[in-house]
């Protein structure tokens, strides 16, 4: 089946715009394309969501495949038990996943699932209480696939064009960051279990799970499921979920069909980091187990396309909003970093807050934020002075003139005097804001132009609030950017 390809001439663009490669190694827009590119990128693939591209977007290459070579890309993506190496699970027990189940065919992505009972499952080996290749003492030899993109990105537009396996196997697409996922589908073709099943041959669900600690089930927040005209293992359709700072709007065939937005949900908001998408099929067991009959069954992905729009923020805006961690995605993402995971490696760091300022100096969430959910918080009456260090290389500039921001709310009671902002290779701060003089109780956007006299490496970014003795009262900090000047 011949791709649908929506597409733009560059011509009738203001602007063209390219991903490059920021210093935590993710992907984002920013200048022009060169006028060298290859003639088949003349033209710009556009979402299903916006034809005309009144959105300004932009197609992220790192993560967006079309699926048209021989095979699987392997600089995009990791699958599932290649080479003996699973990433966070095996799969949904009593289904395992299989290398051999996931390759490229006819301009497509396949993930099949398959009745294996000389396949060697990991005995002994389960999740959430079941276990590879056995359920309740019965032989269910059931082997499926997954990919993992090796990229991650911060809000944008992700659209897919497939078909679901005709099984009781799920076929989803579906994301996840620091604690937190996004379910834009799960999908079943032919549910065994008959009745009031939760999935459907014609169900479109989406989900919305917080991974937080303790991350204990049930971890699904909201979300939302739509009766389709159609069952969606015998036609292709394209599917988008738009994700913004504050909203979620999904699509089906380019139309709205839900959308939800930070406000309605309140705490439950939680897609505040960068995500990196799933492709896969599993067993859900109270949707009935699939039988002998139903596989061979696959799973059909024409293309993956994420958007994005351009950023003017040289930072990285979730780690400066203390949303989470800062991203090295030149370094091997670790095989088992489950999202709820706080702990520093080479691929994720987080603020360093030694132990005498972290008396008053930490980060929060759902108290007072100006984006996201999460602040830097500054509780006075522990220390005269309190320091937040962010990693070395977590700020590239180039030598020039920028203007650095931040955000910042002061209780009515406030002591505090100052929140200095110094970069590792200055001598002075590059930027400091005298508290004593700014409104109270709302945020306050403040600014200073600085001069970065030349490019260094390893540079990163500190935070000081001084008090004074015995000081008290409350402020945040949130949403730091650099900007070029």
């Amino acid at each position: 089946m011949s791709k649908q390809i929506k597409l733009l001439p560059l011509s009738v663009l203001a602007a063209g715009v390219l991903m490059a490669t920021g210093c935590d190694g993710a992907s984002r827009p920013t200048a022009p394309e060169s006028a060298t590119m290859e003639p088949q990128r003349k033209q710009l693939l556009l979402p299903a969501s916006d034809p005309t591209n009144t959105g300004n977007w932009v197609l992220n290459q790192d993560i967006s495949d079309e699926f048209s070579g021989d095979s699987l890309d392997r600089s995009k993506w990791f699958v599932q038990g290649e080479n003996g190496d699973y990433y966070i699970w095996k799969g949904r027990a009593p289904s395992q996943f299989a290398p051999h189940n996931v390759y490229v065919e006819g301009g497509m992505l396949k993930i099949t699932s398959r009745w294996e009972p000389d396949y060697s499952f990991a005995v002994g080996e389960g999740h959430e209480g079941n276990f590879y290749g056995v359920h309740e003492g019965q032989k269910v030899p059931v082997t499926t696939g997954a990919v993992v993109s090796k990229k991650r990105f911060l809000n944008g537009y992700m659209e897919v064009r497939s078909k679901a396996a005709d099984a009781a196997m799920t076929s989803s697409f579906w994301a996840i960051g620091y604690q937190q996922e996004l379910d834009i589908y799960e999908q079943m073709g032919r549910p065994t279990l008959k009745g009031d099943v939760d999935i459907k041959g014609n169900t479109l669900k989406a989900s919305v799970h917080d991974w937080q600690p303790p991350a204990v089930r049930p971890t699904r927040k909201f979300g939302h499921k739509t009766d389709l005209s159609f069952n969606v293992a015998e036609e292709f359709h394209v599917y988008g979920a738009e994700w913004g700072e504050d909203y979620l709007k999904f699509y089906l065939d380019g139309k709205l069909v839900h959308e939800v937005t930070q406000e309605e949900v309140g705490e439950h908001w939680v897609l505040t980091n960068p995500m990196e998408i799933w492709l896969d099929s599993e067993i859900f067991v109270w949707q009935g187990l699939p039988t002998e009959d139903q596989l061979p069954a696959t799973y059909e992905i024409d293309y993956v396309r994420v958007w994005q729009k351009p950023e003017s923020n040289l930072l990285d805006r979730a780690f400066f909003g203390f949303e989470g961690p800062i991203l090295y995605e030149q370094e091997n993402r670790p095989l088992n970093l489950v999202p709820e995971n706080s702990e520093n490696n080479k691929y994720q760091k987080f603020w360093l807050i030694d132990e005498q300022s972290a008396q008053s100096l930490q980060r929060v969430r759902n108290e007072r934020f100006a984006k996201g959910t999460w602040s830097l918080k500054y509780t006075g009456g522990k220390n005269t002075k309190a320091t937040a260090i962010a990693p070395e290389n977590s700020v590239n500039l180039l030598k020039g003139n920028y203007r650095l921001s931040a955000k910042i709310w002061v209780e009515p009671y406030s002591t505090a005097d100052k929140v200095s902002i110094s970069l590792n290779s200055t001598d002075t701060p590059i930027a400091e804001f005298d508290l004593q003089s700014l409104a109270r109780g709302e945020w306050i956007k403040v600014y200073k132009e600085f001069d970065y006299p030349q490019s260094l490496s390893g540079e990163f970014m500190k935070i000081s609030i001084t008090d004074q003795e015995n000081g008290s009262g409350v402020l945040y900090i949130d949403d730091i950017a650099i900007e070029k000047e």
